[in-house]
């Protein structure tokens, strides 16, 4: 005879076990090392295109979101007035017509070749300022609202690119110089230090006091990721390092033209940005010379040397509540610039890789790398793409401001940043590099031609670790960069 309690017991019992296990599972997918993006992080690699695709948590109806966005991202602007009313009010003055440009495969940008005068630079970009001259300066600096004093004459970012009839502001011309460093066990590496100047200037002589820094565009995996890592979390990050010998980041405080306030810096190499939806209005108008609603026509465009730009007639802005960039165009850019995946690690469990994960720790690179977070829940004070809520990640970041030497210095200052401070740049996906873009270039200038030259360029606070890395047998500082080509 049938014992229906029993069965009944042991249908509840394995219905549970089911649940369990279904918990365990969930629990672990999200908290796996080798899912860096938790359930955002995407299936597979992709080939060239492993930035370039959606949050793998993401819905049909959400993905033609990010479509939109991905269109935005790739459009060529063209120069107004034209018929493409969507599409028009490019420069006058710019350095590309598309993200995409600039972002090739959502990778990694580089420097332009040496010893040639630039007519595009493309990925690089060259950021202007000058020291305050005089108390206004200075109380604009002290204000929080600029993020440094412009050249008079070129603004804050050389253009190098211009429409048809008007003169571009100038090229740049890289030149290089060599140093050898010897590595333990008399292994030598070549390092090189980057030196810009500028060719045929349009607009008369820059400022004698000229400040320059030099920027590759860097890759767009996983930005929504890093917006959602909890202010709170930063603040530990700060904490933590005040008790570290070495080592003492801190908070880059930037201004937020939407909440016209100071606020937290997470994005750009010297962390100048609070959010990716000022981040992308900002490439926008510097870059692109496209008006948003957050820098409308007239922001940070031609400066007044600079007359005949000034007279050009703006974008078809009438149609689009007058900026060139729509707010629709904004917000679907932003949807996908939060949402494109981060790829799944690579040859993790590898003896090399498990053992340079030891060396990376040993030499205390987590201390500014750190690996791991979970990202926030939305709230009504910091907003959050569902998609990305919740999520455990491993970026290989603190998102602070910290000294990096003098060897990476550039003597230019945004906000709290100084000449010598950088962001830690997140190490995730760094080892697809040469897949992405079709080069190994690192570092905030592309002056690394690999992994083990960025570690050599460390400095600062950086350097004791750096002296370490140097002291290893060379199988273990191998080691070490497998690791980091895993993430």
């Amino acid at each position: 005879m049938t014992n229906k309690p029993l069965l009944a017991s042991l249908a509840i019992r394995s219905r549970l076990i089911t649940l369990v296990l279904l918990l365990v599972a969930s629990s672990w997918l999200n908290a796996n090392p080798l899912l860096p993006g938790g359930e955002t992080t995407a299936a597979s690699l992709k080939g060239k295109h492993a930035f370039s695709q959606p949050a793998a948590n993401m819905s049909l109806e959400e993905r033609m979101n990010f479509n939109l966005g991905e269109a935005i991202f790739d459009k060529l602007w063209v120069s107004s007035p034209s018929s493409t009313t969507a599409s028009d009010g490019l420069g006058p003055l710019y350095n590309a017509r598309s993200c995409l440009r600039c972002h090739v495969n959502n990778g990694r940008g580089k420097p332009p070749e040496p010893n040639q005068a630039q007519s595009n630079a493309r990925s690089l970009f060259l950021r202007l300022s000058i020291p305050p001259q005089n108390a206004e300066d200075q109380q604009a600096l002290a204000s929080g609202k600029l993020v440094a004093i412009p050249e008079p004459v070129y603004g804050a970012q050389l253009q190098d690119q211009s429409i048809q009839g008007l003169a571009a502001e100038g090229q740049v011309r890289l030149t290089y110089t060599y140093s050898t460093l010897t590595l333990a066990g008399g292994e030598e590496v070549e390092l090189r230090q980057p030196h810009y100047s500028i060719d045929r200037l349009a607009y008369g002589n820059l400022h004698p006091q000229l400040r320059t820094s030099a920027r590759i565009t860097p890759p767009m995996l996983g930005l929504g990721l890093l917006e959602a890592i909890p202010e709170s979390e930063l603040e530990k990050n700060v904490a933590s390092q005040q008790k570290h010998p070495a080592i003492s980041g801190k908070l880059n405080k930037v201004w937020d033209h939407q909440l016209q306030k100071t606020v937290v810096g997470r994005f750009g190499w010297k962390a100048i940005q609070p959010n990716l939806k000022q981040q992308n209005a900002a490439a926008f108008i510097e870059d692109i010379g496209i008006s948003t609603t957050i820098f409308p026509q007239g922001y940070g465009g031609c400066t007044s040397a600079q007359t005949d730009c000034r007279l050009l007639p703006d974008g078809n802005s009438e149609h689009l509540g007058g900026v060139e960039a729509s707010p629709v165009m904004t917000q679907v850019l932003e949807f996908y610039t939060q949402t494109l995946a981060v790829p799944p690690r690579r040859n993790a469990q590898d003896a090399q890789v498990l053992a340079g994960e030891q060396i990376f720790k040993q030499l205390d690179c987590a201390a500014c790398h750190r690996p791991n977070y979970t990202t926030a829940k939305s709230t009504s004070s910091h907003p959050i793409n569902s998609l990305l809520e919740n999520q455990s990640i491993w970026p290989y970041t603190d998102l602070l401001l910290h000294d990096m030497g003098a060897g990476l210095a550039d003597n230019h200052s945004e906000f709290l940043a100084k000449g010598n401070q950088w962001r830690t740049p997140p190490l995730w996906g760094v080892g697809l590099t040469q897949l992405i873009s079709g080069h190994s270039q690192l570092l905030h200038d592309g002056r690394a031609r690999s992994i083990q030259e960025a570690i050599l360029w460390h400095g600062g606070e950086a350097q004791a670790s750096k002296q370490q890395f140097i002291a290893l047998p060379k199988d273990q500082r191998q080691q070490l960069i497998h690791f980091v080509e895993s993430l």
